[in-house]
């Protein structure tokens, strides 16, 4: 699992980003993530454990969220 730092979350479009605490790109999350792992929501500057899964269309995000 990678842990990351909440860059910022947008409700209101659904998704945001995090920053990777071992560098490299910034990982994208939906919604959809943060309700299936069943958080209140994310907020900026907030710790989180993550696994990066590629989706169909061959993107990466976030998934399996836990707060850390």
């Amino acid at each position: 699992m990678a842990i990351g730092t909440v860059k910022f979350f947008n409700y209101d479009r659904g998704y945001g980003f995090i920053s990777n605490d071992a560098g490299g790109d910034d990982s994208f999350v939906h919604i959809t993530a943060v309700e299936a792992a069943g958080l209140p929501g994310l907020n900026k500057d907030e710790r989180v454990s993550y696994d990066i899964e590629t989706g169909a269309n061959g993107k990466s995000s976030a998934v399996n969220l836990q707060a850390a």
